[in-house]
């Protein structure tokens, strides 16, 4: 019995971090007692039923996707988390997903195992056709990841996040929303991926533009302006009302020491330039919006906007008399 690997069969195992099907170890020219006797040596590893890893020790994670894609079998595409994990889409400091999320044709029955959470989807799956294991495109995975979120404040960050990092943009987007019939929070993307496409970097950004400046009238700030500190080095402000020297920076995050330092330098920079800072977080933007709004209009009419704020709605704090300042 041969020992070592048909080159037909290493060359896919290598393109597939070492996991080989049962149905590719036999098209290569191993027979099923070659097969048995590899993983009864414990020189294979059965990683599912007719899927192996052909190598010892820790199946990675590159490798179990690649075992449950082929596991799925035909029509199977990686999706979900996964397909955002493997897609660039998830936050740097994310915890890897304790499931893989793979999707199968409606018609198909696949036996659940442990670790893998099967959907099944009678939408034809557009895929990127370079790249492997095969999982769902950058705005097939966002629409899918939608349909699932908790609040619409997880869509705005995976919808931000992936135009932040140049994942996708406005038409693609937009032509995706178009060919589903059903889409959960279709009024809420469209409005999103216009602010996304404009600068909005974050849920919490988009909130503000939302919440904060359009439903009471302010001015519309410029997104994400450049500048350079004392130093030489430099950054980007989230918002600024340069007519006015008005700059707003958006905190999403409980602060640590070194975005503090870097929040210093941002608003010293600032007060060199004779600019007033304004810093708001969740609380104030999602929870606050009126009060925050009502601030930001005092400001900016003291610094020469000559508009006046409007309510958002009965009860709202902003009035056009009262935040004249």
């Amino acid at each position: 019995m041969k020992r070592e690997m048909p080159s037909k069969l290493a060359a896919v195992a290598g393109m597939q971090c070492g996991i080989v099907s049962r149905s590719q170890a036999l098209a290569a020219g191993l027979t099923s007692d070659q097969i048995k006797h590899r993983v009864r040596s414990g020189r294979w590893q059965q990683v599912f039923r007719g899927v192996y890893a052909t190598f010892t020790g820790r199946v990675s994670r590159g490798a179990f996707w690649w075992a449950v894609a082929l596991y799925a079998g035909r029509g199977a595409v990686l999706s979900y988390e996964t397909a955002a994990e493997i897609n660039g889409m998830v936050a740097k400091d994310a915890e890897p997903a304790g499931l893989v999320h793979v999707s199968v044709p409606a018609g198909r029955h696949v036996t659940p195992v442990p670790g893998v959470r099967i959907h099944r989807s009678a939408r034809e799956r557009p895929i990127p056709s370079v790249e492997y294991p095969a999982r769902t495109s950058v705005e097939d995975t966002l629409l899918d990841l939608a349909d699932v979120a908790e609040t619409f404040d997880d869509v705005c960050a995976w919808v931000t996040r992936a135009f932040q990092r140049r994942l996708t943009n406005e038409v693609m987007l937009r032509e995706m929303m178009r060919r589903r019939r059903t889409l959960r929070w279709r009024a809420e993307l469209d409005e999103l991926v216009a602010a996304a496409a404009a600068g909005d970097e974050s849920a919490l950004e988009f909130r503000y533009t939302r919440d904060v400046e359009r439903a009471h009238g302010l001015p519309e700030a410029r997104r994400q302006v450049g500048f350079t500190g004392a130093d030489g080095r430099r950054g980007r402000r989230d918002r600024e009302y340069e007519p006015h020297r008005v700059i707003v920076e958006l905190d999403g995050k409980v602060a640590h020491a070194e975005s503090v330092v870097k929040d210093r330098k941002r608003d010293n920079a600032a007060n060199v330039e004779d600019k007033r800072t304004l810093r708001y977080g969740w609380q104030e933007v999602c929870h606050e919006p009126c009060a925050t709004a009502a601030e930001v209009a005092r400001v900016l009419r003291r610094n020469g906007w000559r508009g006046a704020p409007r309510p958002c709605s009965v009860g709202c704090q902003v009035g056009r008399g009262a935040d004249v300042g």
